[in-house]
């Protein structure tokens, strides 16, 4: 995949519809081999590759400096997590994953409720999807649930007045994974990850064929 020639759109969608389940990088990996881009295009492409590559990494990094700074707030901490479940609700795999277990673990109490919670059926004709499959969330439409929990973390926001500390401590943390992607040299696993992610984007868009 030729990284430079990704636009922020395409990082986005690529990011949006990522197996996020996947394990992070190991640190010895992570923190091994760093070197100054010779170019602002070499730049450009170290830097959408090593975001693509260590997303988990650098998610993990993201939620530990929030939680440091949120060790005095707690309100702020729950709101921070209701907020991060909001938006992770918008990643395909992460809503799927996240239904799959919830519907599994209220199948083990209550297998009648478990079975209301199934997402509904997609029509198929001639073997094939008669369209793309909406996202379901335990039985429910996605925008419910990212609605309700974006609701309820704003109010959290505002009555922890911890809002100017999420700012503080997600600016820094934003700022150390540009930094990090920006002098962390791509191996040739991150290559070899790229070479995979294209060929299931192209198998992808032929199977919709």
């Amino acid at each position: 995949m030729d990284w430079g020639n990704v636009t922020a759109e395409d990082l986005i969608d690529a990011l949006r519809e990522v197996d996020w389940s996947s394990p992070p990088r190991p640190l010895s990996e992570f923190f091994s081999r760093f070197t100054v881009p010779k170019s602002s295009a070499k730049w450009n492409s170290r830097l959408k590759c090593n975001l693509y590559y260590y997303r988990t990494n650098y998610f993990i990094m993201i939620v530990l400096i929030l939680g440091l700074g949120f060790l005095r707030r707690p309100l702020a901490i729950v709101a921070a997590l209701l907020t991060a479940l909001s938006i992770a609700f918008l990643n395909d795999s992460f809503a799927g994953t996240f239904s799959e277990k919830v519907t599994r673990t209220v199948r083990q109490f209550s297998p009648h409720l478990a079975a209301k919670m199934r997402p509904p059926l997609t029509p198929v004709i001639r073997g094939r999807p008669s369209a793309k499959r909406a996202i379901h969330i335990c039985g429910r439409p996605r925008w419910v649930f990212v609605l309700m929990f974006s609701s309820v973390s704003f109010i959290l926001w505002y009555v922890s007045c911890g809002l100017l500390t999420v700012l503080w401590a997600l600016a820094i943390g934003l700022l150390a994974t540009i930094l990090h992607a920006s002098f962390r040299t791509p191996n040739l696993k991150a290559r070899l990850n790229t070479f995979r992610e294209e060929f299931r984007a192209v198998w992808r868009n032929y199977s919709e064929l």
